[in-house]
């Protein structure tokens, strides 16, 4: 796979498929900022980005915080960029957010049926310079109508693991669908924001060096203030483990209250954190019920980020025993407040920990597999503390601005070898 780009933190993007002429577009964007944040080479341009939630959305996650820190840093380089998403209750059909002009049509089954119909308007128009489209959710097949260069971000697909998440049908449907990607997308470069999404679009016939790997960044951790916070490595913490993002089926929180069972006897005073929200609430408060655990389990919903820094900061460990992750942007926010991660050693998750070193990965869905390693972080030791160290350090490779970075030099190669 040597020619797949990677462009990790403190890289640059490789631009050795790129033209004379992308090179030139590239080193205007590369200039530096002034003082308003606005690049003085920067060629302005004029993005359409699908994707079905924006970060308003009752059921946002990872994805659309990425695409929120990505799109909302290329507004401010100046760049017009529209967001067509799906509405929700109470959603206004137009605002602005971070400088991104949102649009909202409908629920999904609205929205699905209206993008075709935007996008095509818009390519009559001349209203776009670029579509980039999010696959993370059902495939736009937009380079099939969009008129214009169509650049895809993927988080990650789907695949066998729709029929843990949604009912037959609609997990068929995503299924099939993502099968005709090499097809429908085979002109379209592609960012994947883990070498194992990149590895699963390789996998499904997409070309290799159409495919650049760029990590999300983060922000760094505050206190209640506003403040930096500065994680204690060295002092006790609470007997805590804690969960981080939506409680989905296929997050599989499941097995961390099986695995904090088998941990009791040896951790008497150990307390279990589940922050986020999501469908699976009432089906885990009933599993943490019936395991006895309903006392010692804190179901906290959604927290700010102050709050959720204060509680990954005094926790000894962060659990993530998803099977299917496009990256694993809660577990560099934990390792950022130097808590190491057990998670499964599945795709994405395999990426952001770094087994041994930053956490551990676990080879299966075994509860008694996540009590062990879970057991080797809930102990006060050296061995402990160096690798709150090593997790800390992991997490300061990883900048949005340098995400962005990689994003722009993208959207330029795309337009580049669009026009040849």
């Amino acid at each position: 796979m040597a020619d797949a780009k990677v462009a990790g933190p403190g890289m640059a993007i490789s631009k050795a498929t790129v033209s004379s002429e992308s090179d030139a577009i590239t080193d205007c964007v590369n200039e530096t900022l002034p003082e308003n944040g606005i690049r003085s080479g920067t060629v302005r341009r004029r993005i359409l980005v699908l994707n079905e939630r924006d970060p308003a959305h009752p059921k946002a996650g990872g994805a659309e915080t990425h695409v929120f820190e990505l799109f909302s840093r290329l507004a401010a380089r100046g760049h017009h960029i529209v967001q067509y998403s799906a509405g929700f209750a109470g959603a206004k059909e137009r605002s602005i957010d971070g400088g991104i002009h949102l649009e909202r049509r409908g629920g999904l089954p609205a929205y699905y049926t209206s993008v075709l119909p935007r996008v095509s308007r818009a390519r009559a128009d001349k209203e776009f310079d670029l579509v980039v489209e999010c696959l993370n959710k059902v495939p736009f097949y937009s380079p099939l109508y969009a008129g214009v260069p169509v650049l895809a971000l993927c988080h990650h697909l789907f695949g066998e693991v729709a029929f843990q998440q949604v009912a037959f049908p609609i997990a068929a449907g995503v299924f099939v669908a993502e099968r005709g990607l090499p097809w429908a997308y085979r002109k379209s470069l592609f960012l994947a924001i883990s070498e194992s999404s990149r590895d699963d679009l390789i996998s499904r016939g997409l070309a290799e060096n159409n495919i650049l790997v760029s990590h999300p960044g983060i922000d760094r951790p505050i206190d209640a203030d506003g403040r930096v916070r500065e994680p204690d490595l060295d002092g006790e913490r609470a007997m805590r483990i804690t969960y981080l993002g939506r409680l989905e089926r296929y997050k599989r929180v499941d097995i961390l209250l099986q695995a904090a069972t088998a941990l009791i006897e040896n951790f008497p005073e150990l307390k279990i954190c589940i922050i986020g929200r999501g469908p699976e609430r009432e089906n885990l408060e009933a599993l943490a019920g019936k395991l006895g655990l309903l006392e010692r389990t804190e179901f906290a919903g959604f927290v700010s980020n102050a709050e959720r820094d204060a509680l990954l900061a005094d926790s000894r460990a962060c659990v993530f025993p998803s099977g299917k992750e496009g990256w694993g942007l809660a577990v560099i926010e934990a390792n950022a407040l130097g808590t190491p991660v057990v998670a499964r050693n599945a795709q994405g998750l395999r990426d952001s920990v770094r087994h041994q070193e930053t956490g551990f990965l676990v080879p299966s869905e075994d509860p008694a597999d996540y009590a062990r390693a879970l057991a080797r972080l809930l102990e006060d030791n050296d061995s402990v503390r160096a690798m709150r160290r090593e997790a800390l350090a992991w997490s300061e490779r990883f900048d949005w601005e340098r995400a962005t970075d990689d994003l722009e030099a993208l959207i330029e190669r795309s337009l580049a070898e669009a026009a040849q």
